[in-house]
C-alpha cells in the first residue's frame, strides 16, 4: 500500500505494519468525515484519529444523530472509495490555515489553531472537495480502503473536558478485505456475548449502582471469586519469599509531595482536609511502603526484601471512561515492592517475570511484552534512567523474552516492562507491570548499610501481577465466558432434587462434599428437574448432581457436566475422585 507522508513523499507499507495500519484507518476516518460533510453540510468536524481497533471521528451535529444514520453514511463512504480520490498533501502558515478553516466554518479546527505558535507550519490533506487539517500520514488514494464498518455512537466532551460541549463520536473499523472485516465483526459479536457487565449480573458476581459510579459492589458469589484469586496470589507470594503488609487508605499531603504524586498525579487523587491539613486517599501504595521500609535501619543482608500489599486504591477517573470492572474508581491493586542492591537488579526482574509467566499460564493466557522508556516530565538523572532501562533490557534478553519498545510511556519515576495478556478471543489486556525506580528511595532518603559498612541507596522495583483484582476478574469473566475452571467457580457442584422426598439424601451428599472442601449447594425448589438443569447451565455450574429414587436406593448420583453433558450414574466416592482429579 502506498502511504502519503507529511513531507510529500510516498512510502510502501503493509497493513500488518504499524505505519500502514495507522495510515489506513486514519484515511478511513477522513472518508467518514467527507461523507458526513456531503450528507450534512452544516456539521462541524473536530478530530478523527486511528485507534487500536479502528478509528473514530468527533462531530458537532445540529440534529439528533443516531446509528440509524449509519446506512446512508456508509453508502456515501463507498462512493468516495470508488471515486479513487488522491490524498494531496500541502502546508500553510497559520494565517492561511485560519483562512481555510474560516471559509469552511470549522470552529473546532480554528480553536486548535489558536493554541499553536504564530510561526507554526500547518499540515493539510485534501481529497476531492474535502480538506482536513492533519499531520498524516494517509493512504495515497481512497480506493485503498476496501472494507469498513461503522460500529457505534458515543458522547465525547470536546478536548476531554467535561466543561466543554458534548460532541458525537462515531466509532468504526476498516480492513484491506471483507474477510478480515467479517472475522473482526464475528469477534465483536462474541465479545458482546462475553461482556463481563452482562455476565456479572446474570451470574450474581457484582453490581454497579448510581449511588457509587465506578465503585463496584461484590455480591456473595463474586466475593468468593475474589477471595479465591487472593488466596492463590498469597500462596504464590509466600512461596516466593514475600512478606505482606497493609498501609492506610489515606495519608497526608506531605507524603504525596515527597513521592512526587502531588505534582504529577494530583488530578487523579481524591483529597480532603483533616484538622486543617490536606490529606489524599492513596492512588497507589508505594509511598506507604516507603514509610514501612524506613521504620528501622536496613542491611544488605536483608536484601532482596520483597514486600507485597493488596492495597485498596482510589483514582478520580472521568465518568466517560468508566467501564464495568475494567475501569473503576476504586480497586484492589496486587502491589509489591522489592528493595535490593544494584547487583541484584537482573535476578529480581527475572524472578518477577517468571512469576507473572506462571500466573498467566495457570489461567491459560498468552502474552506479549513491552518496554516503556523515559517520558516527558520525568524525574531523576540521565545516568539513573540509563541504568534502570539497561537493567530491564538485560533481564528481558537473559529470559529470551521478545519485546516491543514503547518510547516515552514509562512512569514519571522510572522505565517499566508491561505484560499484555491475550484472551480466548484474541483481545489484549495490559495487566502485569515491572517498574524499576531509583527516584523514590532518593526522595524518601531510604538507606541500607552495605557490605562495606557504608550507607547506600536501595534500588526499588514496583510490580503488579493481576494489575487490579477487579479488572482481572472482569478479564476472566470474558475470557472464560463465565465458565470458570472448577477450582475458580464460586459454586462447583449443585445438587438437583427431582422431588422434596429426596431432600434428606441431598443434604447428606452436600455435607460429604463440603467436608472435602467443595463449594456445593442444593436446588430444593418445587420446579421440574428440566428447569433446574437449565438454570444451572445458564449459571455455568461445572457439575450438576441429579437425585431421585434410583440414586437414593443405590447411594449414587446422576451426573451432568457443564461441558461434558450426561455422565451417567456413579457412586458418590467415584464422583469425588473425578472432582479431585480435575483439581478442586
Amino acid at each position: 500500500m502506498k502511504i502519503k507522508m507529511n513531507d510529500g513523499s510516498i512510502q510502501e507499507a503493509g497493513f500488518e505494519e504499524e505505519l500502514g495500519k495507522n495510515a489506513f484507518r486514519h484515511t478511513t476516518a477522513h472518508i467518514l468525515a467527507q461523507a458526513v460533510k456531503r450528507l450534512y453540510p452544516t456539521t462541524k468536524c473536530a478530530i478523527g484519529p486511528s485507534i487500536a481497533e479502528g478509528f473514530y471521528y468527533d462531530f458537532d451535529f445540529d440534529f439528533r444523530f443516531s446509528e440509524e444514520n449509519f446506512a446512508e453514511i456508509e453508502a456515501e463512504m463507498k462512493k468516495i472509495v470508488k471515486e479513487n480520490l488522491q490524498l494531496r498533501h500541502f502546508t500553510a502558515d497559520r494565517r492561511k490555515a485560519e483562512q481555510l478553516m474560516e471559509e469552511r466554518d470549522e470552529t473546532y479546527k480554528l480553536e486548535i489553531l489558536k493554541d499553536l505558535p504564530e510561526d507554526e507550519t500547518i499540515s493539510f490533506y485534501q481529497q476531492g472537495e474535502y480538506l482536513e487539517m492533519c499531520a498524516g500520514p494517509h493512504a495515497a488514494y481512497t480506493s485503498a480502503i476496501r472494507a469498513f464498518k461503522l460500529l457505534s455512537v458515543a458522547g465525547a466532551y470536546w478536548r476531554g473536558d467535561e466543561k466543554n460541549k458534548m460532541l458525537t463520536r462515531i466509532y468504526g473499523t476498516s480492513f484491506p478485505d471483507e474477510g478480515m472485516l467479517a472475522e473482526y465483526l464475528n469477534r465483536l459479536e462474541e465479545a458482546k456475548k462475553r461482556d463481563h457487565r452482562k455476565l456479572g449480573k446474570e451470574l450474581g458476581l457484582f453490581a454497579l449502582f448510581e449511588e457509587g459510579p465506578g465503585f463496584p459492589f461484590f455480591l456473595p458469589k463474586g466475593q468468593i471469586l475474589k477471595n479465591l484469586l487472593i488466596d492463590y496470589w498469597r500462596k504464590l507470594h509466600t512461596r516466593e519469599g514475600y512478606v505482606e503488609i497493609s498501609t492506610p487508605v489515606m495519608l497526608n499531603r506531605q507524603l504525596w509531595e515527597t513521592s512526587g504524586h502531588w505534582e504529577h498525579y494530583r488530578d487523579k487523587m481524591y483529597t480532603t482536609s483533616i484538622d486543617g491539613a490536606d490529606f489524599a486517599i492513596k492512588p497507589m501504595s508505594c509511598p506507604g511502603g516507603m514509610l514501612v521500609y524506613k521504620m528501622e535501619p536496613r542491611s544488605y543482608r536483608e536484601f532482596p526484601m520483597r514486600i507485597s500489599e493488596l492495597g485498596l486504591i482510589h483514582r478520580n477517573e472521568k465518568s466517560g471512561t468508566l467501564h464495568g470492572l475494567m475501569r473503576v474508581r476504586c480497586c484492589t491493586q496486587d502491589d509489591a515492592h522489592i528493595f535490593m542492591t544494584p547487583d541484584q537488579i537482573q535476578d529480581e526482574i527475572k524472578g518477577v517475570a517468571r512469576l507473572i509467566d506462571e500466573v498467566y499460564s495457570d489461567f491459560g493466557f498468552r502474552y506479549h511484552v513491552e518496554l516503556s522508556t523515559r517520558p516527558e516530565g520525568s524525574i531523576g538523572s540521565d545516568e539513573d534512567w540509563k541504568m534502570a532501562t539497561d537493567g530491564l533490557k538485560n533481564a528481558l534478553d537473559d529470559l529470551k523474552l521478545p519485546y516491543i519498545v514503547n518510547e516515552g510511556d514509562g512512569a514519571f519515576y522510572g522505565p517499566k516492562i508491561d505484560f499484555h495478556l491475550e484472551d480466548s478471543i484474541g483481545r489484549t489486556w495490559q495487566c502485569g507491570t515491572i517498574q524499576l525506580d531509583f527516584q523514590l528511595p532518593q526522595r524518601f532518603e531510604a538507606e541500607y548499610i552495605g557490605e562495606d559498612g557504608n550507607r547506600h541507596r536501595p534500588i526499588m522495583i514496583h510490580r503488579v501481577v493481576f494489575g487490579s483484582i477487579e479488572r482481572f476478574i472482569g478479564i476472566l469473566i470474558e475470557h472464560f465466558a463465565g465458565k470458570f475452571p472448577l477450582w475458580l467457580s464460586p459454586v462447583q457442584v449443585r445438587i438437583l432434587t427431582i422431588s422434596d422426598k429426596y431432600a434428606d439424601y441431598a443434604k447428606e451428599i452436600e455435607k460429604t462434599f463440603k467436608r472435602e472442601g467443595l463449594r456445593c449447594e442444593i436446588d430444593e425448589r418445587s420446579e421440574k428437574i428440566g428447569y433446574k438443569i437449565r438454570t444451572a447451565q445458564l449459571e455455568r455450574i461445572p457439575y450438576m448432581l441429579v437425585i431421585g429414587e434410583k440414586e437414593v436406593q443405590t447411594n449414587s448420583v446422576s451426573v451432568r457436566g457443564r461441558d461434558s453433558g450426561d455422565m451417567g450414574s456413579m457412586p458418590v466416592e467415584r464422583m469425588l475422585k473425578v472432582l479431585r482429579e480435575e483439581g478442586i
